[in-house]
Order: structure tokens, then C-alpha cells, then sequence
């Protein structure tokens, strides 16, 4: 075999092999449909959620109120979550596979003006902090408080809570 035939044959091999490469992206799609998948089923849970805490308010019986209203926070929580699978989707698709045409059409929605990995993870990384401070208080709401020094505490967590929250808004 001579040089040019050589070479020819190492172009095709990295050819392929680039190719390849390039198209091991596709992998990420599995993330994407189970990620959409997931979201699909964490909006139901969190409208069952709902759905039985406003049957247990109507059914009556002992703290309904605070029932209930558990159950609609546990429902925004599963809910925040749900977004956050979607975004999630959403970004990693548009990352490794192909903006989304359809979804550029509509200037008003802003959802997928993700441009890196950082910015994903920075998206991702605020709705999960929203999702522990609905849990925080969640568990909050189910505590019971029976000393001031308790209430104490909870006015103190609350107001940590909206500190940091504050501080992580008035970054951008």
C-alpha cells in the first residue's frame, strides 16, 4: 500500500470515527423523553395530591385546614419539580441535539434561551432551591409548636429563608 492509499484510508477511519462521535449525542435523547416522561407523572401526583387533600377537607374530620393546605404546598412542591425536569429536558435537548424551532416562534415564552451548561445548571440550581423552601415549609406547617421559644425558631427559619432567597434574586 502507498502513501496516498494510506491516507485515504486513515481519512475514512477518522471520518467514521468522527461521525460517530458526533453522533453518540443522540444518547442524550433517552434523558430528554424519560425526562418529559417524569414530569408528565410528577404533574399528575401533584394533582392527585390536590385532588385528595380537597377530599379530605370536604370528607371533614380533625385539621382539615392544615390538611389540606399540606397538600396543596406538597403539590407545588412535586410541581416545582416537574418544571424542573422540564427544563431540564428542554435544555439538554437544545444543548446536544437542535434548537427548538417551534418553541422560537413565541417570543413571550423565555424557557429556552439556555445557551450552555452553566446556564442550564444555573436554571436547575434556583428552581430546586425553590422546591426546599416549599418543603421547609411544608414541614413547617406540620410541626407542632408548643413553647415561645419554638415560635422562636420558626420566626428566625422564615427569616433566613427570605434572606436567602432575597440575596439570590438580587444577583441578576
Amino acid at each position: 500500500m502507498n502513501d496516498v492509499e494510506q491516507q485515504t484510508a486513515a481519512n475514512r477511519a477518522e471520518r467514521f470515527f468522527e461521525g460517530a462521535l458526533w453522533n453518540s449525542r443522540f444518547i442524550v435523547l433517552l434523558a430528554v423523553v424519560f425526562g418529559l416522561l417524569s414530569a408528565v407523572a410528577i404533574f399528575i401526583a401533584g394533582s392527585v395530591e390536590i385532588v385528595n387533600g380537597i377530599l379530605a377537607a370536604i370528607g371533614g374530620g380533625k385539621d382539615t385546614n392544615t390538611h389540606l393546605v399540606a397538600s396543596v404546598i406538597g403539590a407545588i412542591d412535586l410541581y416545582l419539580i416537574g418544571v424542573v425536569l422540564l427544563i431540564f429536558s428542554f435544555g439538554i435537548y437544545e444543548l446536544f441535539i437542535s434548537q427548538i424551532d417551534i418553541g422560537r416562534l413565541n417570543t413571550e415564552v423565555k424557557i429556552l434561551e439556555i445557551k450552555s451548561l452553566d446556564e442550564l445548571k444555573n436554571r436547575i440550581i434556583k428552581v430546586v432551591i425553590m422546591v426546599l423552601v416549599v418543603t421547609f415549609f411544608k414541614k413547617i406547617i406540620a410541626t407542632p409548636y408548643e413553647t415561645p421559644l419554638e415560635l422562636l425558631y420558626f420566626a428566625i427559619s422564615i427569616f433566613a429563608i427570605s434572606f436567602g432567597v432575597y440575596f439570590m434574586h438580587k444577583s441578576h
